[in-house]
């Protein structure tokens, strides 16, 4: 589980976001998260404690005065085993209070209090937002360490549009699980190809493959979480966009090359995970193909893509190159032999049959030095493990890496 073994105290501020904090609870909890609720008197007039405490499964603390404790120090004992305290919504007023260091109820002392990381996520009126005292206040917090995930910009409660709205609870979960993982690709580009591509035979019909995306985005996910700067290239999967990613979809093969070609100047590492047809037809329909008794059967002349992986890797100035291979037998005769025929210091073999839409895969990471094998696992866990890998080899982030 992503958030195993991690306590978290999560405090809820007066708004109308507070109904988020119930859908996020439960993503935390099942994450594998401990959560400590600790609530303002405000935030109780828009969620009640009892509602908190169902879905944490712990007492819920407002009170400063709470006598719970046996030494009567909640905003003492409360942080103290915590991973991090997370105030979501965090009002206008109480990110003064924090810029300030203020203490007039249980949450603010706790924070104020702590020796734990904070994290703040910002709901509030646009205007509020914009508002200059409330602008010097949050960059008086992020100058204190504390870290802000958003605001997102859209249509508010009261009704107006911009900026100031609360994070969704899965932007906001994906942040906190991004808080936790080494940085160990910080300031590093990343470009990844994921998915099938797409190549038309006439408007309605076309080849593809089994791909599911599902590797090639956990691996974007990954990197993002790792610090990087991550642009993806995504054929048509129907998989949302990891949190904190670029994403520039494609369908053809020819478009996914055009689009890394165009992107692989400015990236310090290239993860070709895309299976891409490897041909397309030469003159695609331009109407559908139509059956009819006794017409004989569509015959195609088919042309060769462009290799993205093999032409990023003989540009004068590469990325470090990362390729993977789906075989169907024979997987550490021919992950090898591609690996050496892409000209690609590290390629990462599968038997794609077996790995096809699922939530797990098993790989085999071919290079110069032999090959390694890695135990099946879930791909997200998998990705975790390859981004791993990758920094310390990857030349330019192998410096960053502890």
């Amino acid at each position: 589980m992503e958030l195993a073994g991690k306590h978290l105290v999560l405090g809820l501020t007066g708004g109308i976001a507070c109904y988020k904090i119930a859908e996020l609870t439960r993503l935390l909890v099942k994450a594998g998260a401990t959560v400590q609720i600790v609530m303002t008197e405000a935030a109780t007039q828009f969620i009640t404690p009892v509602t908190m405490q169902a879905l944490s499964g712990r007492p819920v603390y407002v009170s400063q005065w709470d006598a719970r404790m046996p030494n009567n120090m909640a905003h003492i004992d409360l942080s103290r085993e915590a991973d991090a305290i997370v105030v979501a919504p965090a009002s206008t007023d109480f990110i003064a209070k924090l810029a300030h260091g203020m203490c007039d109820d249980l949450l603010s002392t706790l924070c104020v209090a702590r020796d734990c990381p904070l994290l703040v996520v910002p709901a509030m009126n646009r205007q509020m937002w914009q508002n200059p005292a409330t602008q010097r206040n949050v960059a008086q917090v992020r100058d204190d360490g504390i870290e802000v995930l958003g605001p997102d910009s859209g249509s508010q409660a009261c009704g107006e549009v911009g900026d100031g709205r609360m994070l969704e609870p899965s932007a906001t979960f994906e942040a906190i699980c991004a808080f936790f993982q080494p940085k160990i690709l910080r300031g590093q580009r990343v470009l990844i190809t994921a998915g099938p591509t797409f190549e038309p035979l006439d408007p309605v019909r076309g080849i593809t493959n089994r791909s599911s995306g599902k590797m090639g985005f956990a691996l974007a996910r990954a990197a993002a979480q790792a610090g990087a700067d991550v642009h993806l290239v995504a054929g048509p999967v129907s998989l949302a966009t990891p949190w904190g990613v670029y994403r520039e979809d494609v369908q053809t093969a020819q478009q996914m090359y055009d689009a890394v070609m165009e992107a692989t100047a400015d990236a310090d590492i290239f993860i070709a995970v895309a299976a891409v047809a490897d041909w397309r037809v030469d003159h695609a329909s331009a109407h559908k193909i139509k059956k009819a008794p006794g017409q004989p059967l569509p015959s195609f002349d088919f042309v060769e893509n462009p290799d993205i992986l093999a032409s990023v890797a003989k540009l004068p100035n590469p990325p470090f190159c990362v390729g993977f291979a789906a075989e169907s037998a024979d997987l550490d005769v021919h992950g090898e032999e591609k690996r050496k025929r892409k000209n690609v210091p590290l390629l990462i073999g599968n038997l794609g049959p077996l790995t096809f839409g699922r939530d797990d895969n098993e790989v085999v990471l071919f290079e110069a030095s032999g090959a390694t094998p890695l135990p099946r696992a879930d791909k997200q866990l998998l990705a975790r493990t390859l981004i791993g890998e990758i920094a310390k080899r990857a030349p330019r982030a192998g410096t960053l890496f502890s």
